[in-house]
């Protein structure tokens, strides 16, 4: 079509596609408003460029047509159709017909040229953006890059303060407080029991920095079931004892702990009894540790053995390969007492006489301190170092509050620390190095060990009425210590009174079996309580024993000095957890009685009889 021409009527017979009416299938009943009137036959195209239409455009004309009428039906069309001109919709079809928008898409150089030729990003729009997307560089580099790098350099390991996934003891001296009454200090610890004056010391007052109450009844102590304590399921065969321990002799009941030793058919054995411990769960280094008690049965039937004491933790009580080369050892010296019997070659000649009058007169049958001072380079050992490049000397130490014994006369307490290496003959010096405190009621212990223990003991009776077959009343025991050498003692408490105390240089050298100072034990140490019965302790009356024979502990509670708080049992001086968790099994399968039988282990090189 010519510019300028006017478009030429378009009749319904002569449009291109062909003659329409009501029937064709381009029919429809929507109502779209027309280009022209539902009875005018004539249909004009959009005006070319230049012109003027003569015709009412679409917005303005007024349509006769009923709602259901279609404007397209004259022409065959519909709404929907494909073929739909577009000449009807009163648009311009021509390329070159002006439009509003043109200026964005038509280039104008001289319009154009300051911006093509001089512009700049320095405008405040320009600087704007360009700050926004360092922003975000910025801020992305820091997310993923310097935010994990920064976390990584400032990461500090948290400490539990010596409980079992619970926090500790800040700096401040306060405690937390858990839901549940979990926490280090049980919530219902009496206000006057926060703080204790030491009985080594009366200047001193030391304060509470663990306890349990045992308030809540029906306690359970499988594994698992407590944050403290676990009470074992095995034969204590180490010491030959007559019943097998289970979590069921151990629960809580009006008040108190209570661990019963019953008759009752069970692992081939006729007795039942209990025993629970706070082994790598709960540890204390120096302080003192204080319990009531009711002593089960009456005091003058033999036969029962209930004991509350402590051991380090990288050993535990009734799990014999991890015992092998630990116990009862407190030593830190590189010499013959870190060696199989005590002796190198036959020698010191006092280490193989006047000793265990059970063992042929041989002093020691203890395998050697598996971790020693002598424990060469690169061998397995817990730790840590000396100055002088050499390992400390670790163990697995016993330190005893009480195992009581009854008498024909009155019932009694033994008050022990077992160590080793051993004095020739067990004989430790006495003199100028230990206090009674009452000598019409404490004595020191007739027994002095044999070829597997040294036992420094004493021996005070008990409060009489304190049994559970007499009047039943609570009596406190208790044992307060300071590890190390130096000014370092343990002193043992009976019936809230001082007993006696152990000064260290009583565990000075003896040259004549050529060993050097044993320290008061420096091992993170935990809590054990038991009750059974063994013929290695004494006679056992089983005639005149009554059963079920119950000890009830109201509460147990450690007190340190607030300059001295060392609580838990993976000490930074004296590790144990990376230990313990690469020899795990020896810790967790009671039947592995041996280290290196039944373990398969081998103990670490001692650099004092091999090469390293």
């Amino acid at each position: 079509m010519a510019s300028g021409s006017r478009p030429r009527p378009l009749s319904p017979a002569s449009h291109p596609y062909g003659a329409v009416g009501p029937t064709t299938p381009y029919s429809s009943t929507a109502n779209l408003l027309p280009p022209h009137s539902a009875n005018e036959s004539t249909v004009y195209l959009s005006p070319g460029p230049g012109e003027t239409k003569s015709t009412p455009s679409l917005r303005s004309k007024k349509s006769s047509s009923s709602l259901r009428s279609d404007p397209y039906e004259p022409l065959g069309l519909s709404k929907f159709s494909p073929f739909l001109d577009l000449h009807l919709w009163d648009n311009s079809i021509y390329s070159n017909e002006p439009e509003p928008d043109d200026y964005l898409h038509n280039p104008d150089p001289r319009r154009d040229k300051w911006n093509d030729q001089s512009g700049t990003i320095f405008t405040r729009r320009g600087l704007t953006n360009l700050g926004c997307m360092l922003i975000l560089v910025v801020a992305l580099i820091g997310l993923f890059a310097g935010y994990p790098v920064t976390e990584f350099l400032l990461r500090r390991p948290q400490s539990t303060g010596g409980g079992f996934n619970v926090g500790g003891i800040n700096s401040s001296g306060q405690v937390p407080q858990m839901t549940g009454n979990w926490g280090l200090i049980d919530i219902e610890t009496p206000d006057y029991a926060l703080t204790r004056v030491s009985f080594n010391d009366p200047t001193q007052t030391l304060q509470l920095v663990w306890s349990d109450e045992f308030n809540t009844d029906g306690r359970t102590f499988y594994p698992g079931d407590d944050p403290y304590w676990e009470a074992v399921d095995l034969h204590y065969w180490q010491t030959g004892n007559l019943e097998w321990y289970d979590p069921e002799a151990v629960t809580t009941r009006n008040g108190a702990l209570e661990i019963t030793l019953s008759e009752k058919q069970t692992h081939d054995l006729n007795y039942q009894g209990g025993m629970v411990t706070t082994w790598n769960k709960f540890c204390f280094t120096g302080g003192l540790l204080e319990a009531s008690v009711t002593l089960p049965g009456i005091n003058n039937v033999l036969g029962l053995w209930p004991a509350i004491w402590t051991m380090g933790n990288l050993g535990r009580a009734g799990y014999g390969a991890s015992l092998e080369g630990m116990w009862p050892y407190s030593y830190d010296s590189c010499d013959v007492g870190t060696v199989a019997n005590q002796t190198k070659d036959g020698l010191p000649l006092a280490a193989t006489e006047n000793g265990d009058p059970n063992n042929g007169g041989v002093l020691s049958f203890l395998p050697g301190q598996k971790l020693s001072r002598c424990t060469c380079p690169g061998g397995s050992h817990p730790g840590p170092m000396h100055d002088d490049g050499t390992f400390v000397g670790r163990s697995a130490p016993e330190l005893d509050m009480f195992e009581a014994v009854a008498g024909e006369d009155f019932g009694s307490v033994s008050q022990t620390c077992q160590f080793a290496p051993f004095n020739a003959q067990y004989d430790w010096p006495t003199e100028g190095n230990f206090i009674i405190a009452n000598a019409t009621i404490t004595h020191l212990n007739g027994y002095k060990g044999g070829a597997f223990q040294q036992a420094v003991s004493g021996l005070t009776q008990t409060n009489q009425t304190c049994y559970q077959l007499a009047d039943g009343c609570f009596a406190v025991y208790g044992v307060e210590y300071k590890p190390g050498f130096d000014d370092a003692y343990v002193t043992w408490i009976n019936d809230n009174q001082t007993a006696w105390t152990l000064l260290e240089s009583g565990m000075i050298g003896d040259t004549s079996v050529e060993i050097s100072a044993r320290p008061i034990p420096q091992e993170p140490m935990y809590i054990i309580a038991n009750l059974g019965m063994s013929q290695s302790f004494g006679n056992v009356d089983l005639d005149h024993l009554i059963f079920p024979a119950v000890m009830r502990i109201d509460y147990i509670r450690v007190y340190q000095r607030p300059d001295s708080v060392n609580v838990g049992c993976d000490p930074a001086g004296f590790p144990t957890s990376a230990y313990i968790e690469e020899y795990i099994e020896a810790y967790t399968n009671p039947n592995l009685t041996t280290w290196r039988d039944d373990y398969g282990q081998v103990f670490p090189k001692n650099g004092f009889v091999e090469q390293c």
